[in-house]
């Protein structure tokens, strides 16, 4: 335990942010920013006696419950919690692979993108928000419980999943979301990703077969694919990736190239959808 830069941190750290970011009242009689001592304490659960006096470095080293007490009051980032209980002489528990709701960061760029399709996915594949765009374009993929809530679940086990790519495309397809599965597997195979598999394994020896073959590098996001769409027909688009490696979540923009049959027939969809910019983020306690 680092008690002087534990004490820093927690004072950095709650002087950056307002009473408004943690849901309290200014009040008229406030003269200096950032949160009181009193304020983190209620937040975190705990006296403002023993919250002052490991500021004042001379509290006792604090439990794994009491740092991510504070973490949660103080609104940290999965990186900014790892540091704090390093300072405070313990490891970090690991993150929390299930993302529970998307970043406000990402539903604000989400927002901006009311005339084009776009997908926020956890990193196992599961949508947590959608634009108009993209479920006029795919459906309503928060919609799905249970172990279809996985993009790669439903690919193997759901036949209207495929639906959406011709079926020359569909081995390759298959090969990059295993791909996928595996990155998040490797970096946690007790984890959702384990369960994933196992349930996986249990049901599609089409699954256990890509899976076989431990492939680790398929093919790129970033190329030209082939989808169909029952009343458009043919499409050809781009998936641009981006990624919040905070949040474990990605961003994926799809997008035809300009001027192509496809740019058009994305414009029409757009058109008649005119539907609510957002929709569908999937909240999990």
């Amino acid at each position: 335990m680092d008690r002087a830069l534990l004490a820093d941190f927690l004072r950095a750290r709650r002087e950056a942010l307002q009473p408004e970011d943690v849901g309290l009242p200014r009040g008229s009689r406030r003269r200096a920013g950032g949160l009181r001592r009193e304020e983190v304490a209620m937040l975190a659960d705990m006296s403002t006696d023993y919250y002052s006096r490991i500021e004042q470095q001379r509290g006792p080293m604090p439990s794994e419950q009491m740092l991510a007490a504070l973490a949660r009051a103080l609104n940290l980032s999965p990186s900014e919690r790892e540091h704090l209980f390093a300072l405070g002489g313990h490891s970090a528990p690991r993150r929390a692979l299930r993302d529970e709701r998307v970043s406000p960061a990402m539903r604000r760029i989400v927002e901006r993108l009311s005339d084009t399709p776009a997908i926020v996915f956890s990193q196992f594949g599961e949508a947590l928000l959608q634009t108009s765009g993209a479920v006029a374009l795919f459906g309503d993929y928060t919609r799905f419980s249970g172990m279809s809530r996985y993009l790669v679940y439903r690919w193997f086990t759901d036949p209207a999943q495929r639906a959406i790519y011709p079926p020359e495309d569909h081995d390759l397809r298959g090969r990059v979301f295993t791909v996928d599965l595996r990155a998040v597997y490797t970096a946690d195979p007790a984890g959702t990703a384990g369960e994933i598999v196992e349930a996986l394994l249990a049901v599609s020896p089409e699954f256990a077969e890509v899976w076989r073959r431990h492939e680790v590098d398929v093919t790129h996001h970033h190329e030209l694919k082939r989808y169909l769409h029952p009343e458009l027909g043919d499409l050809e688009m781009y998936s641009w990736r981006l990624m919040d490696p905070d949040e474990n979540q990605d961003l994926l923009v799809f997008m035809a190239e300009a001027g192509s049959p496809s740019e058009e027939k994305l414009q029409r969809l757009v058109v008649v959808d005119g539907g609510s910019a957002v929709q569908g983020q999937v909240v999990r306690g």
